[in-house]
């Protein structure tokens, strides 16, 4: 037996925004490339940064540090993030709520130290 909140016809205002936004994306891509200036002169086509002219080849290779901290800074980040709803419900989860998140806490921290022994942060 079929709910009445899980009815096809119910998730039909969903779909019809997400085609809504689609097709607002596609009209705005289309229009701004058929309306937009064509000029192309050899001043607009030079890298420019912040006032700075380019020197030097922009492809070279980055030290894989820098994708490792990263990582680590959103796989922490994203750890984070799951502390605030058990902080929001803290009273109703009670004692054993709070013993899960300190064994969430020590498994973290034990990563932590992990990266820490491994010398991922250690830039040298």
């Amino acid at each position: 037996m079929l709910l009445l909140d899980q009815l096809p016809v119910n998730y039909l205002p969903i779909v019809l925004q997400f085609f809504v936004a689609i097709g607002f994306v596609v009209v705005t891509m289309i229009a701004t490339h058929l309306i937009g200036p064509k000029r192309k002169t050899a001043d607009k086509l030079i890298a420019f940064e912040s006032g700075v002219e380019a020197q030097g080849n922009a492809r070279h290779p980055f030290s894989v540090k820098y994708f490792l901290v990263a990582i680590l800074f959103v796989l922490f980040d994203v750890e984070v993030i799951f502390m605030y709803p058990w902080a929001v419900n803290f009273r109703e989860l009670g004692a054993q709520g709070m013993w899960e998140m300190f064994t969430f806490m020590g498994l973290l921290l034990l990563g932590f130290i992990y990266i820490i022994k491994k010398g991922a942060l250690n830039w040298e």
